[in-house]
């Protein structure tokens, strides 16, 4: 399960670093062992940064991924060198191969035929090694950036400092991007012209799209909540991300959205 030494990986990066970074759920595939004829897919919380390199933009030069999940799960015990001698080598040169998955369906778009209807999506593939991360402190970097992904400025605004037991428990790998790729579709429908020049069928079918975005709700307390107001930083998020995913939604009906 070693690699070679590998150059930086070189890929869109905007593209493909916003796709992953804005997903809500990863899909992280691996073999788990040689004689398991079937792969393993778990859905999982990540987020893309550089620890050595904190302030690099999203946008530009390679970034590490990190996933979240429990310290006792498969993949985490797979990915550890310490217990799998078969990943020889540092973060750099060794680790599990993975694949991760991260997909957006912002419309769907209704063709005069249901052949030529589709979605307008966004989805990214990247390929990489993982390996468990060790360190202390980069632990708990990629602990406060996942916690952040998910809501933003959460990790400042939660209970500090973590308990021993919640970091035992907590597994974070980090995935050293080899490749990458995307496909994104944006626009309206793309019908056949005898469909087009059929009065009958075009009079009688709808055909258009339906923007589709991911709408956050109205903050629900627990019975333990003391806090009598949502927080400005939660209610900022909502409002953000709702205004986002529409933003992107109807800008992708024209091939515009961002």
């Amino acid at each position: 399960m070693t690699n070679p030494t590998l150059p930086p990986a070189s890929y869109d990066y905007p593209t493909i670093h916003n796709i992953v970074q804005s997903a809500l759920v990863l899909h992280v595939s691996f073999v788990p062992s040689a004689d398991d004829p079937f792969p393993t897919i778990l859905p999982m919380l990540g987020a893309l940064g550089s620890y050595s390199s904190p302030d690099t933009p999203l946008d530009s030069g390679p970034l590490d991924l990190y996933l979240h999940g429990s310290s006792v799960g498969r993949l985490m015990k797979l990915s550890d060198s310490s217990k799998n001698p078969d990943l020889a080598g540092d973060d750099e040169e060794g680790g599990i191969p993975l694949a991760v998955a991260a997909t957006h369906i912002d419309g769907f778009v209704l063709a005069l035929s249901a052949f030529h209807s589709s979605t307008n999506y966004r989805s990214a593939v990247v390929h990489g090694y993982g390996s468990l991360v060790n360190d202390p402190k980069e632990r708990l970097y990629a602990m406060g950036l996942i916690t952040n992904n998910v809501v933003k400025d959460r990790w400042e605004n939660s209970r500090q400092p973590p308990l021993k037991a919640e970091l035992t428990a907590t597994g974070i790998l980090k995935v050293k991007i080899v490749s990458a790729s995307a496909k994104v579709r944006t626009g309206m429908t793309a019908e056949e012209r005898k469909d087009l020049k059929d009065e009958g069928v075009v009079g009688s079918i709808w055909a258009g799209v339906i923007p589709c975005w991911t709408q956050r709700g109205e903050p629900v307390p627990t019975k333990e909540n003391g806090v009598d107001k949502v927080p400005g930083h939660i209610k900022e998020w909502i409002t953000g991300e709702n205004e986002g995913g529409r933003r992107y939604a109807e800008g992708a009906l024209v091939g515009e959205g961002k």
